[in-house]
């Protein structure tokens, strides 16, 4: 029976911290441990441009689709490697707390590590932040690391 385990990474200092922790909890589970590194880019629907600026916005996105596969992902996959841990690692667009509960669900994970939230200002004041959504709507326990 193999347990997974979702983690977010951003190439942070703070991201780097949830990926090491995840990699320790794998090593203490074992073998049949596997991590899902997820790296999400935030991406808004809602702006209203012209059709050449559409255009151009799906080239923006799959070159940074491209850069955090390369920038994170990749690097965090070969450290897995290097430790001997088991992983798999994709890049998306969207809303960060939605995606890594639907991974969650996906995967029948045990669970999601993140790092704490570096979100400042009035929107975290009035929207919260990214990790507090998070741990509030995800259907798996969640670990947040400082």
């Amino acid at each position: 029976m193999s347990a997974t385990i979702i983690v977010g990474v951003d190439g942070s200092e703070a991201g780097n911290r949830a990926l090491s922790y995840a990699k320790r909890l794998a090593t203490l589970i074992g073998d049949e441990c596997v991590l899902e590194l997820v790296c999400i880019v935030e991406w808004s629907p809602y702006t209203f441009q012209t059709h050449e600026e559409n255009a151009l916005r799906k080239k923006n996105r799959q070159e940074e689709l491209n850069n955090a596969n390369s920038r994170v992902i990749a690097p965090a996959l070969k450290s897995l490697e290097e430790s001997g841990i088991k992983g798999h690692g994709r890049v998306m667009h969207g809303k960060v707390a939605h995606l890594l509960n639907s991974i969650a669900l996906e995967t029948n994970a045990e669970q999601i590590v993140v790092a704490r939230s570096t979100e400042h200002g009035l929107s975290t004041r009035v929207f919260g932040s990214v990790t507090a959504h998070l741990v509030m709507s995800a259907n798996v326990p969640v670990t947040v690391v400082s």
